[in-house]
């Protein structure tokens, strides 16, 4: 069974960091020029790490993703008849 998880947006001072963040969860991606790296981590365990993340000295700020509260089935998600028609025809 998949556990759930959920996305942490880290910002810290130096990329020599990453190394320390990467034992707190997998990460996904870091960016050079911003320096802040996207970690994921189990639900269960997010209050957890979020606390430890914010004690360490070279950490500025920690963000959640909202990604898995967000409703992803739409309502109207063909498109209507004359779109399609005319996509057809290459107008």
């Amino acid at each position: 069974m998949r556990s759930k998880r959920q996305g942490l947006i880290v910002w810290f001072q130096h990329m020599k960091n990453i190394k320390h963040i990467k034992r707190y969860g997998h990460l996904i991606y870091s960016s050079k020029k911003l320096k802040y790296a996207v970690i994921y981590v189990d639900q269960e365990d997010l209050d957890n790490v979020e606390s430890k993340l914010l004690k360490l000295p070279f950490v500025s700020k920690v963000d959640r993703s909202y990604k898995p509260f967000v409703r992803t089935d739409f309502e109207n998600a063909r498109p209507d008849k004359a779109k399609q028609y005319d996509y057809k025809m290459g107008i």
